[in-house]
């Protein structure tokens, strides 16, 4: 026997809203007055007997009836009037959908919830996709999950999840995505490094195998989130990894280093990159700690001063030890945007599932 989906359902058109559910609670809960009589009458089973002076087959019993006036869901619309039951429009699953989907707008570049990723799908479609083959509780696998639409999906409707993907710049956004909609959130990264032992294995790795080498610069460049030069693509990168941007349309430049020789050279490299690029701020983020000769060329760029901020060094020196330890608070930059991947809005998390360790 095949599992049955659940019914899909799409919000309801704003003009029906508008026309049917016309009460509003001091609180902002639109309600509408449906109908409490019993349709058939006793011939249905249902009871007779008085609410509010009136008296009728009902659909509820009479207990229900008390426990209902209780509650305040039983008004008389006026004296001598037949009682009605007040129902909220936040209760109602909406209109049943069909096969034909086209009530879910596509990400566009004006999309509130746009993160930046090239290929993210609206949380909408994926919500109803999950609500139909899942219910609460239930684990869902996305194997190739990319931004992490469906695991945002399945965390807000109250599932278990895993997603898998192969790309550390995709993990780097999903995690910052998920903290960011849901705060209380816990969850397990498996398969990135979590330490510096973690982190030179990685790299180590990298010196035999380049795609190893990429992936090491994006996982560095999301512990503080900076955006890959290149999106994540191969080529020519013009000494620039990352970026990170502040203020109205100031950046910072980055680069990412994950050999043993590190040197001056590539400070005074990093210096040249941001005049040629016109950036504000150069970070240099090594896994390998710096040389004195470093620091002392770093400190010889001098200061960046924003209006109104305390000044900050043109070139800082970050090790991936202090990264994974600080996150993007190893990097100081005045008036921080936070949108090297725009923030995903925060969600009521309805069911929020524990730590699932593997």
């Amino acid at each position: 026997m095949g599992l049955e989906p659940n019914q899909p359902f799409a919000a309801y058109d704003e003009e029906y809203v508008r026309s049917k559910y016309t009460g509003v609670d001091p609180d902002g809960r639109r309600f509408m007055l449906d109908n409490l009589t019993g349709p058939g009458g006793a011939a249905k089973g249902n009871a007779y007997y008085e609410v509010m002076g009136v008296s009728r087959h009902w659909r509820y019993s009479k207990e229900n009836m008390a426990r209902l006036i209780v509650e305040g869901r039983i008004v008389q619309p006026k004296p001598g009037g037949v009682p009605r039951y007040k129902r909220y429009l936040d209760e109602m699953p909406g209109v049943p959908c069909s096969d034909s989907w086209d009530d879910i707008r596509p990400i566009n570049s004006q999309a509130q919830e746009r993160l930046g990723y090239p290929t993210q799908k609206p949380v909408a479609l994926l919500e109803r996709i999950v609500a139909a083959s899942s219910n609460p509780g239930d684990l869902v696998l996305d194997p190739f999950c990319g931004c992490g639409t469906t695991v945002h999906a399945a965390e807000k409707l109250g599932r278990q999840w895993i997603g898998i993907d192969v790309t550390h710049l995709a993990i780097g956004l999903i995690e910052k995505r998920l903290r960011d909609a849901f705060p209380k959130v816990q969850f397990t990264t498996h398969g990135v490094p979590q330490d510096l032992a973690g982190a030179r294995d990685m790299a180590n790795r990298g010196r035999e195998d380049k795609n190893y080498y990429f992936e090491f610069e994006k996982w560095a460049l999301s512990l503080i989130n900076a955006q890959p030069g290149n999106l994540g693509k191969k080529g020519a990168d013009r000494g620039i990894d990352g970026n990170i941007y502040f203020g109205k349309t100031s950046r910072a430049v980055v680069s990412v280093k994950a050999g043993d020789n590190v040197g001056v050279s590539m400070i005074r490299d990093l210096r040249g990159v941001i005049e040629r690029e016109g950036a504000e701020i150069g970070i240099f983020l090594t896994l390998t700690p710096p040389r004195k000769t470093m620091t002392a060329e770093a400190a010889a760029a001098g200061l960046y001063q924003m209006d109104g901020f305390d000044p900050v060094p043109r070139i800082q020196i970050v090790t991936i030890e202090e990264a994974l330890a600080l996150r993007d608070r190893a990097v100081r930059l005045p008036a921080r945007r936070d949108d090297t991947f725009k923030r995903a809005a925060r969600e009521e998390d309805r069911g929020a599932q524990g730590r699932l360790d593997l």
